[in-house]
């Protein structure tokens, strides 16, 4: 069904020539505001090309549909009352560009708050900016990586929320060093004609013992630097069990002196970054461990979602109107009737 309707235009002494504005429509776009809401929400479930395909329409269509329905939301959206956030970075093409994200993870709330173009000092001071100081100095919370801009930022402009570190990143950088550990002893013992018992033995040590596929015994018999480090990892994991910030700090120091001592490079570059950064892994149990990470991987995940739901765009703005369109959880404009 097609309306066809010639718009009046007015001349007018002070504006100017205007053209008569209609509820149906904004502009000069030629879709009514309903179909362009029925066509976001069914973005929501499908790529955009497929429901360009599906309803007769372009991708520009769809496109254009989803960035209108997603600037009535970012206007209207409620900005109050946010008590935590996470900081963190995504990767939306290849070549190691990210962006800044910015979630809101209160219980019953988790939102995408904010989306920047580079991961910087500046881009993050841009979403304090964008939060505005009253708004800001609501905030308890606050959770991100050891990623030194965001840790000077947060710090300068946040300064009363308790910082909590990433515990996820934590765990990655520990199952790096470890796998540095196993690397470089491989590579020697192949150098020095022994038996290659640690080939194709990286996840052995790198999964948690009660995901391991192949057991680790063979390995553990022998007196490797490998293996030395696969037991500080699991006496690391002790540390997160703790609840008291005292002990969990008395717990964590003794760790380190023991991993010091094991003289293994990479573990001792790990425990470095432990110490520097000690104050703020207590911080997640001065926060009753009520910040995971759980909830912000599957919001990461949701990412990659949205990026492969809008493919064949070139641009950052498209890049954002999916994110926000996906994750945003943002107010759609309400009609009296639907489009069927």
């Amino acid at each position: 069904m097609y309306l066809v309707y010639c718009m009046r235009r007015i001349e007018c002494p002070r504006c100017g020539i205007k053209t008569e504005q209609v509820p149906w429509a904004d502009g000069k776009n030629q879709c009514c505001n309903v179909y362009r809401l029925f066509l976001a929400r069914w973005a929501r479930r499908l790529s955009w090309s497929e429901v360009a395909q599906i309803f007769g329409t372009s991708w520009n269509v769809v496109c254009r549909s989803i960035r209108w329905v997603v600037d009535y939301g970012l206007t209207k959206r409620p900005m109050d009352h946010i008590a935590s956030i996470w900081v963190d970075e995504v990767c939306i093409w290849r070549g190691h560009k990210y962006r800044t994200v910015v979630y809101q993870i209160d219980e019953g709330l988790r939102r995408l708050l904010w989306v920047g173009r580079e991961r910087t000092e500046a881009t993050l001071r841009g979403f304090f900016t964008f939060l505005v100081e009253e708004r800001t100095q609501g905030i308890r919370f606050v959770a991100s990586d050891m990623w030194k801009p965001y840790l000077d930022v947060i710090q300068e402009k946040a300064s009363q929320a308790l910082h909590v570190l990433d515990r996820f990143h934590i765990v990655a950088k520990l199952n790096k060093a470890i796998d540095e550990v196993r690397a470089k002893e491989a590579r020697q013992m192949k150098a020095d004609g022994y038996e290659p018992i640690l080939k194709r033995t990286r996840w052995c040590f790198l999964k948690r013992p009660e995901n391991q596929i192949r057991k680790l015994s063979d390995v553990l018999k022998y007196d490797l630097k490998t293996v030395r480090a696969y037991l500080l990892k699991g006496a690391f994991e002790a540390f997160w069990d703790y609840t008291s910030p005292y002990w969990a700090g008395w717990y964590l120091d003794k760790w380190c002196t023991r991993a010091m001592k094991s003289r293994l490079e990479p573990i001792q570059q790990f425990v470095g970054t432990l110490r520097n950064h000690r104050e703020l892994l207590l911080n997640w149990f001065r926060a009753k461990k009520e910040i995971s990470c759980g909830c912000v991987e599957g919001l990461n995940a949701n990412v990659k979602l949205a990026i492969r739901k809008a493919r064949g765009f070139k641009s950052y703005v498209v890049a954002e109107t999916a994110l926000y369109h996906e994750l945003g959880r943002l107010p759609e404009p309400e009609f009296t009737h639907r489009f069927c």
